[in-house]
């Protein structure tokens, strides 16, 4: 997942898929827009994050089956180094 917060468009951009191109977007959250390629969720952009980046990024993950702990993750990882891409990768979560 690679992630870069923007401060002067006060916007964060995620991308779930590397490379992939949009087709449309459904705006799941008024601060959250999702880009999808085939129905499936390749990205999406915060805005306004300094407002939250819980309630839009969990309203997401809910809609689209997405782990919501990696959106925020990713998220804060972009507000802590701005205006530089960061790129986390996150392990699917093991059931004991």
């Amino acid at each position: 997942m690679r992630a870069d917060y923007d401060s002067e468009a006060n916007a964060i951009s995620i991308a779930l898929v590397q490379g992939a191109q949009a087709q449309r977007a459904d705006q799941r959250h008024p601060r959250a827009i999702v880009a999808l390629r085939d129905d499936e969720p390749v990205g999406l952009q915060l805005l306004y994050p300094e407002l939250g980046v819980d309630e839009p990024l969990r309203a997401v993950a809910e809609h689209y089956e997405l782990d919501p702990e990696a959106l925020i993750a990713a998220a804060n990882a972009a507000l802590a180094a701005p205006n530089r891409a960061v790129t986390l990768e996150v392990a699917v979560r093991t059931t004991v």
